[in-house]
């Protein structure tokens, strides 16, 4: 085992402050990696703050992970010292499986082992990427493009994937039109990955204030969702909506933006249950979905792509001392577009 240097949640809802903890010996096909950067999802303030489900503290956050390799197992075939490589939201799956699901495996909920707030094969508890290290099996480690600046290709391991998933399940690239509901570390995303796939991407956000960033993000159009008119204007526009938005919002008013056979897709994660009318459905054959993370051999697949058209997300690098600050900043929308941790300050 190793000494981990990390912050942590050491109760619920308690700030994060600095812990040091073991990691786990690594075994013949574990890779070890050195953490450069970690990214600051939303859903790492809901853990730690326990508003989703029972946690497991001390909590060590983290699921958006780039570093470089320091040590490889014996049986380890696909990294080496010194590579450029990725951890995201989980580190296991399919544990009592025959084989491994490679196109679904994000979904077995009770076959994945997640980064942090889980437990590992062993019933230890696992710790994520506000650490200065981790060791993972080979399998669910991801190779990260080396020209690519890796700060911020540290949220494309939650962020990116989530909203490449639905795009690329639900067919968006040329002759697609595609809205992106919310314009965060989300939905800037959505916007950059939709335009380079092909499609016709509008945003749609509460007021015009991002309009000029969503244009310089790719976004061809931008509408703000203050103005009834929109709606309006809008109306059974799109193939496919994105809805990044864990806000409490009128579902019904979107989905009547939808094309005929067009889909919403839901990422965001509202508190509480939001009603849907079963007219703002059949009346178009729309579809209302939800999508979440994507699997290793998908994460890997966005990754080559964020590599061949330059994508990353646009961040604001912080200090580790600086992350209650800005967990609070989180809730407020309060940054553009992406906290991204600095994994030298916790040295």
């Amino acid at each position: 085992m190793t000494l981990a240097k990390a912050y942590a949640a050491l109760e619920p809802k308690a700030p994060l402050e600095p812990f040091t903890f073991e990691r786990r010996a690594p075994n013949e096909d574990d890779v070890v990696i050195d953490i450069l950067y970690s990214g600051v999802c939303h859903s790492d303030i809901h853990q730690v703050r326990d508003e989703w489900f029972p946690g497991i503290y001390p909590q060590v956050p983290g699921h958006e992970i780039v570093g470089r390799v320091r040590e490889v197992g014996a049986k380890v075939t696909k990294f080496k010292e010194g590579d450029a490589v990725g951890v995201g939201c989980f580190v296991d799956s399919c544990i009592h499986c025959q084989t491994r699901d490679v196109d679904t495996e994000q979904y077995r909920v009770d076959e994945i082992v997640v980064t942090y707030n889980g437990r590992d094969r062993d019933g230890l508890p696992t710790y994520g990427g506000y650490s200065d290290h981790i060791v993972v099996k080979e399998g669910y480690v991801l190779k990260v493009p080396e020209h690519l600046p890796l700060d911020g290709a540290a949220p494309l391991l939650c962020a990116g994937i989530t909203l490449w998933s639905p795009l690329k399940h639900w067919n968006a690239g040329p002759g697609k039109k595609v809205a992106i509901v919310g314009l965060g570390g989300l939905g800037h995303m959505g916007v950059k990955l939709a335009h380079a796939l092909g499609a016709e991407v509008t945003v749609l956000s509460q007021s015009l204030a991002k309009k000029d960033d969503a244009l310089a993000l790719g976004a061809d159009h931008y509408y703000a969702t203050n103005d009834a008119e929109t709606f309006k204007t809008l109306a059974g526009s799109f193939d496919l909506i994105i809805n990044t938005v864990s806000a409490p919002i009128d579902w019904n008013a979107y989905l009547g933006l939808l094309k005929i056979d067009g889909t919403m897709v839901l990422v965001g994660i509202p508190e509480n249950p939001i009603p849907v009318h079963a007219f703002s459905l059949i009346m178009g054959r729309r579809s209302l979905a939800g999508s979440s993370i994507g699997s290793i051999k998908e994460t890997q697949e966005m990754l080559d792509f964020c590599g061949a058209h330059n994508i990353v997300s646009d961040i604001e690098l912080i200090d580790i001392q600086n992350i209650n600050e800005a967990y609070e900043r989180v809730i407020k929308s309060d940054v553009r577009y992406r906290f991204v941790i600095d994994i030298a300050s916790l040295k």
